[in-house]
């Protein structure tokens, strides 16, 4: 049997907003085969942007269970879950999040620094995920001197730089829906091939979702239904 790197059962999440309870979760289940490739979409408001957070321990739900690459997550600690998100969730943000008084290798090496990684080894591992991005020859640039497409690659240097369990890209091509989005969507795409990276994919582009092997959808904070790709 294959392994599940996510297991999720009636996941639920409630804000509260003043006098009125919000659910942004309404009892959500599904699993994530290790390597699979899914797309998770769904109009405003469905609950992706909640589902992408609850996925990447960025907030923890209301009720219900989440097993990551085998951890229960309502049972570890703010640490443990600094330390899952630190080296089993890489994240590539719709807003890349570089820091600008970095260099490109500088910010791919952010993961590794907080890690422990000793310096030598961070750098040449920073290298090989730049390389692994097509972006060698910008390693020494800071972050303004890159254009928006170099820049959503070392993001995506970054995230892939501590070989997580989980790779999580939001809106991954964003409003680039010209040559720049369509590379970066290759390297995920060759990143999931090559590297058996799993991939969870946030994206409002039904383009983008048919490259994947499964897309849940979903609506009012329920999966409304899945569609498996050939």
């Amino acid at each position: 049997m294959t392994e599940n790197v996510i297991d999720i059962k009636n996941m639920t999440k409630v804000y509260q907003m003043g006098d009125v309870e919000v659910r942004a979760l309404a009892g959500v289940s599904f699993q994530v085969k290790k390597g699979e490739l899914v797309a998770l979409m769904g109009p405003s408001g469905s609950g992706k942007s909640t589902m992408m957070n609850m996925l990447g321990c960025l907030d923890i739900p209301t009720s219900g269970e989440y097993l990551l690459d085998g951890s229960r997550v309502s049972e570890l600690n703010d640490n443990q879950l600094a330390d899952i998100r630190n080296q089993k969730v890489g994240f590539v943000f719709q807003r890349f999040m570089l820091l600008s008084n970095l260099t490109a290798r500088g910010n791919v090496e952010l993961p590794l620094r907080y890690a422990g990684v000793p310096s030598k080894e961070r750098r040449q591992r920073a290298e090989k995920a730049l390389q692994e991005v097509g972006l060698s020859d910008r390693m020494h640039h800071h972050s303004n001197e890159l254009s928006g497409g170099q820049q959503q690659r070392v993001a995506l240097a970054r995230a892939i730089v501590n070989k997580p369990a989980i790779l999580m890209a939001d809106e991954p091509t964003g409003n680039r829906v010209s040559k720049s989005g369509r590379e970066v969507m290759e390297l995920i795409l060759r990143l999931n091939k090559e590297e058996g990276s799993t991939v969870i994919v946030v994206t409002h582009d039904s383009a983008i979702a048919a490259h994947c092997e499964r897309t849940i959808h979903l609506f009012d904070g329920k999966i409304d239904h899945e569609e498996v790709h050939a």
